[in-house]
């Protein structure tokens, strides 16, 4: 949970939704200017980080970060969404109000299928969320341990909720910034395991029932990136090649590759007590070089049969989160996210796909045939098919192309534009909103946000998505990958291919426009 209760100094916390600005409903539904068409975000007011990710009985359970009396930070609720698909979201009640151990910040949610916690009553098995109390006027006052942890469970699948009456389950031995409790059940030694963060490592501990924790270990002192506190993070294994590794998630603010908010990863090994990393130097590893993707984490519960480890982030950055232009709500969640081990030239490494179910957006679609480009090309204009919202998968031969620099651009009537490219000569993405609209709300929101690329196949694959105000890039199979947003003036129109100093060989290319998923509410 990112605490970003700085920009509310002066402000008395537990008034602070009476001293910000009001949120009015929506007037055009789903319809206001900048507002995702395929992104989840909530129907007004304040959210962040993803929490309490779990799949039971059908449903993909969404909880948030949430402040519904403002657009801004405040006291932290649980605010709540199910989806079938992925893809088509349900806004339900919120679930998590604060109380007197504090606000409610980021946690997770299992479901405890052998009722070790007791909280079984009927047929359901018992939804267990676990969460940090947040007593903000202890911290206010100087404490250190003003940070707890606290469960609350369900029995009705996620409608309603009741905090667990001898909360906190984890007191706080006297650390600042102690929170962000991702809890999952470890089959060899039949216990529950619980990562969480504590200032610059994480910590482990074990419990049998959820309600009784006993530390078992502790990592990152000295090890990965340290430019801010560490947050958020996720353990869980994945398998390549008959061999099984588990990745450890950390988030971390500030100290991001390009600025602001990110999510290292380490590769390695876990004994059920405590994790060892496999690339102990000096290597930093992303899970997504763009600048806004924070904060994510899996979900929980997902069925063997289905067998993926599913992935969403905070679709923005602590650097601006709060200042950016829109009115009635503030961000989105990233695109649903599959995540995998591959093994490429750099070692082993983790890789995201964007989850199958988003096909079921495709609408008009148009096949690019293979041709060399110089200068540029207005596929848009070629294929009717908007940069509003859109999906492109484009292959370029490296062998025939002498650009040293290339990809996508789009923009508007206002000569608006956003690019995202690769240049040969330093082998690398590149993701440029320096020209594309709004930038004035904040000084460090206009850059040019670089990553590596990873892969050394001579065919070059860009996988985009598009929507309204947010591009994903998949690059080489997700083996590097960007989330960036941007604010056109006018809603970007036109898509171009561009080559700069030479030509581009494209060798085929799919455009697909994409369908609102909010239509039929």
């Amino acid at each position: 949970m990112k605490i970003f209760y700085l920009f509310c100094i002066g402000i008395i916390f537990a008034n602070c939704q009476n001293q910000v600005p009001k949120v009015e409903e929506p007037s055009n539904y789903y319809t206001e200017q900048h507002r995702p068409q395929f992104h989840f975000t909530p129907e007004k007011s304040w959210m962040n980080d993803p929490n309490g990710m779990v799949y039971y009985d059908g449903e993909y359970h969404l909880f948030y970060q949430y402040f519904p009396d403002s657009t801004v930070w405040g006291p932290m609720h649980w605010g709540h969404a199910v989806t079938k698909d992925l893809v088509h979201w349900e806004h339900l009640p919120i679930a998590l109000y604060p109380d007197s151990l504090g606000y409610i910040f980021s946690g997770s949610a299992v479901a405890d299928v052998n009722n070790t916690a007791g909280f079984k009553n009927g047929s359901e098995t018992p939804l267990v969320a676990m969460f940090t109390s947040h007593d903000m006027q202890g911290e206010k006052a100087g404490k250190m341990d003003y940070e707890t942890q606290s469960i609350a469970y369900s029995t009705d699948k996620g409608r309603t909720w009741t905090k667990y009456a001898a909360n906190p389950v984890l007191k706080n031995p006297g650390r600042k910034d102690f929170r962000d409790p991702k809890v999952s059940w470890h089959e060899p030694s039949q216990r529950w395991v619980l990562v969480f963060a504590a200032g610059d490592e994480v910590l482990f501990y074990n419990s049998p029932n959820l309600k009784d924790w006993t530390q078992t270990g502790s990592f990152g002192k000295n090890i990965g990136a340290h430019g801010g506190v560490w947050e958020c993070p996720d353990l869980f294994s994945l398998t390549v090649n008959d061999t099984t590794k588990w990745v450890l998630l950390v988030s971390i603010n500030h100290g991001g590759p390009n600025g602001g908010s990110a999510t290292q990863y380490f590769i390695g090994d876990f004994d059920g007590k405590t994790f060892k990393n496999d690339n102990p130097d000096a290597t930093e590893l992303w899970i997504d070089y763009g600048t806004d993707n924070y904060a994510g984490v899996t979900w929980a519960n997902v069925s063997e049969k289905d067998g993926r480890r599913l992935f969403l982030g905070w679709m923005s950055n602590w650097l601006y989160a709060q200042v950016v232009p829109t009115e009635s709500w503030r961000s989105a969640m990233t695109m649903p996210r599959e995540l995998q081990l591959q093994q490429t030239p750099q070692g082993l490494r983790v890789i995201s796909k964007p989850v199958k179910e988003l096909e079921s957006l495709r609408d008009k679609s148009a096949n690019l045939s293979a041709i060399m480009i110089q200068n540029e090309l207005d596929i848009s204009a070629k294929t009717d098919i908007s940069a509003k919202t859109a999906e492109l998968i484009l292959e370029f031969d490296l062998d025939k192309t002498t650009a040293d620099d290339f990809g996508i651009e789009l923009s508007n009537s206002k000569n608006e534009t956003f690019r995202i490219g690769y240049q040969s000569t330093k082998n690398q993405f590149y993701a440029d909103r320096r020209n594309a609209g709004k930038l004035d709300f904040s000084d460090t929101f206009a850059g040019l946000h670089i990553a590596p690329r990873l892969s050394d196949d001579r065919t070059l694959q860009l996988h985009l998505f598009i929507d309204v105000a947010s591009i994903e890039l998949f690059a080489d199979d997700g083996s590097t990958v960007m989330t960036d947003i941007f604010f056109p003036n006018e809603d970007f129109t036109q898509i171009k291919l561009f080559a700069k100093n030479g030509k581009v060989a494209l060798k085929s290319g799919k455009m697909w426009r994409l369908k609102p998923v909010w239509q039929n509410l």
